[in-house]
């Protein structure tokens, strides 16, 4: 009980937030340039201040060397899932006309605007150096086969851009982790004025995430909702399939029960926040994107807490 009771708490700060950034949109508090400045301050500013900081305040040298190989656990998850995805959208005929966008939405979660904030929220500043484990596979399937995918929907030839999927890939938030992994390995102490900037900074990322989140479900519309087949199959992945293999790959390893906790937890995020904005790059289904988007993130604030119970019990 009091499990459940920590994850629902963990999960009302966060939908308090997403609420907030929703009614102030609805107000019309937000411009057109707000959603581009508040991804902009996260990612660029914000999150790889939170990266240094934790990672340099709360982490020693061996603990970060005995936790970067345990990548291979996610990628092996989503590369299972990829072949489930492909295989789901042939037997049930989804569309093609967004196909590859239904592949790509299947497999990948949304780490960083709503993992992050959901696994700070549960299990404290210990989890994130696990969040950016996952998020360094997430991240790097979405930009290559993931933006591959969405390209194949659209009217222009499908190919991967490798330098700008590298850009993609080591964006600010995992640079900022990479720079906290040397400076903890090598020993450098920062000075105490640096690190409380950061630290300021850094407190940033959690709400200005939420209210992006609440900003972007208002502007999608709660009235262009709907469970349709090939809605559901999304939710089905994103909610069911996605957790549930993560949990038999990592059933009997010796890894830290947080850190299963915290990768099954991400394996089952919402879609990706940058589907859509893909989507309108290669003229793909937009709207089918943006949906997506605001389901799968509305319906994480009710399974969050149903799996937080489930994991504890691993």
């Amino acid at each position: 009980m009091a499990v459940f009771l920590h994850s629902i708490s963990g999960v009302l700060v966060i939908l308090v937030m997403v609420a907030i950034g929703f009614w102030l949109n609805e107000r019309g508090w937000f411009g057109d340039q707000a959603s581009s400045l508040m991804t902009k301050l996260v990612t660029q500013l914000a999150l790889p201040a939170y990266m240094i900081s934790t990672i340099m305040g709360r982490f020693t040298a061996k603990e970060l060397l005995e936790m970067l190989p345990q990548l291979r656990f996610p990628v092996l998850s989503m590369v299972i899932l990829l072949g489930i995805a492909t295989a789901i959208a042939q037997l049930f005929a989804v569309d093609k006309s967004h196909r590859g966008l239904f592949i790509s939405m299947f497999f990948n979660s949304n780490t960083v605007f709503v993992g992050l904030p959901i696994n700070q929220a549960l299990f404290g500043d210990k989890s994130i150096p696990y969040v950016l484990v996952y998020y360094m596979c997430n991240t790097t399937f979405f930009w290559t086969i993931g933006t591959y995918l969405i390209q194949k929907d659209g009217q222009k030839t499908a190919s991967i851009d490798w330098r700008s999927s590298l850009r993609k890939i080591f964006s600010p938030p995992l640079l900022g982790f990479i720079v906290g992994v040397i400076l903890v390995l090598l020993k450098v102490k920062l000075p105490d004025f640096l690190m409380s900037d950061l630290q300021y900074i850094g407190n940033l990322t959690i709400p200005l995430s939420m209210l992006f989140i609440g900003l972007t479900v208002s502007r999608a519309g709660l009235s262009q909702l709907a469970l349709k087949k090939d809605h559901l199959l999304i939710l089905l992945g994103r909610f069911v399939i996605a957790p549930l293999l993560m949990t038999l790959i990592l059933w009997q390893t010796n890894l830290p029960h947080l850190m299963k906790e915290v990768f099954i937890i991400q394996s089952a995020m919402p879609v990706m926040t940058n589907a859509p904005i893909i989507a309108r790059m290669y003229d793909a289904d937009t709207d089918y994107a943006a949906v997506m988007v605001t389901e799968t993130t509305l319906m994480t604030m009710l399974v969050v807490p149903i799996l937080t119970i489930l994991v504890n019990a691993i």
